[in-house]
């Protein structure tokens, strides 16, 4: 490997010299710092980010930990935070919890070792306790919260989205909705049902636990709880789910019992994604600002990091987009 004192020999300087005119230029004259920079491209020199960072006690790196990289959702947020981090000259390590407490726990763990100013955190359901391992460490919650005093946090308006989304479902005339949701013990899940209560509520409709089945975040369950609640003598008209994960798997069960949407059910699903846009047919769906969603947190981060005080929580609206996937109550159908 390539280091510093070869990159000095080259140039004809000191390490010392060397080190200046790579890390605080300013402070070298500009023909020694050319001769410099252009022995370190030739030789392919890379500064050892990790080191630097033990000598000072920082690094220009932030964790983010997401509880499914593979869920489309997910990689956007991903994508948000970091291309904001790199603008700003920062480098994100990115681990991935699937939704496990002992996951993020190690995740914490390996970060804490390699010094990071900050950290952006999809929470699991043991966040809170998870946090001691990086004490002190600026902290933002993004897309859930976990419920620590004074958090901050990155989120939509889940309640609200999934008003109006079960409120569209009732101005076709449908009654009998059933709903897919996400873990309880998780905030983002827990908004969504109350969403749906309320929305229930306002028409007059009476809620009933029975139409609420979980999918826990996966398509897998996703579909096991679509297929329990559309095999049923009464099954339900229309279908609201939680998240992109467990719609896919509502979908494929609605094909496996031969069903057709939206004659035979309506589905509205709570994420947007390529794929739910170019189903046949296009799916309606609550859509995040997902992008968004990271660029803020991340710049919220590096506030933070500066020493700016930040308000407590940040809440971004959805926007519903109908498609073909919603249509009105079948005649004879109540």
């Amino acid at each position: 490997m390539i280091g510093l004192y070869e990159v000095a020999q080259a140039a004809g300087v000191s390490p010392a010299t060397a080190s200046r005119a790579l890390h605080r230029p300013e402070l070298v004259a500009l023909r020694t710092r050319e001769r410099v920079e252009q022995a370190a491209q030739q030789l392919g020199y890379r500064p050892n980010v990790l080191a630097r960072g033990l000598r000072t006690r920082g690094s220009r790196t932030i964790g983010l930990i997401v509880t499914d990289i593979l869920n489309p959702f997910h990689a956007t947020l991903a994508k948000g935070v970091q291309d904001t981090a790199e603008e700003s000259g920062y480098t994100v390590l990115m681990f991935n919890s699937d939704e496990q407490p002992d996951k993020e726990r190690r995740a914490l763990e390996t970060l804490h070792g390699h010094l990071p100013q900050g950290l952006i955190v999809v929470p699991t359901a043991q966040t809170q306790e998870n946090l001691a391992v990086v004490p002190g460490l600026p902290t933002i919650e993004l897309d859930r919260a976990s419920g620590r005093e004074g958090a901050h946090t990155v989120m939509v308006d889940n309640v609200a989205g999934s008003r109006e989304a079960v409120q569209h479902l009732l101005s076709l005339g449908h009654r009998r909705i059933g709903m897919i949701v996400g873990q309880q013990d998780i905030s983002t899940a827990r908004e969504r049902l109350q969403g749906y209560r309320e929305a229930l509520e306002s028409a007059g409709v009476e809620y009933h636990d029975s139409l609420v089945l979980p999918g826990n975040h996966r398509e897998a369950d996703g579909r096991l709880a679509a297929l329990r609640l559309l095999s049923r003598r009464e099954r339900p008209t229309a279908l609201f789910v939680g998240n992109n994960e467990m719609t896919v798997g509502a979908v494929l069960a609605t094909r496996e019992l031969g069903l057709d949407i939206p004659r035979d059910l309506s589905i509205v699903g709570f994420d947007d994604s390529r794929w739910a846009q170019t189903m046949s047919p296009a799916l309606s769906v609550v859509s995040q600002p997902t992008y968004e969603l990271g660029q803020i947190a991340c710049q919220h981060l590096l506030n933070l990091i500066s020493g700016q005080r930040l308000q407590g929580s940040v809440r971004l609206p959805t926007r519903f987009v109908h498609r073909q996937s919603t249509g009105p109550l079948p005649a004879g159908q109540e």
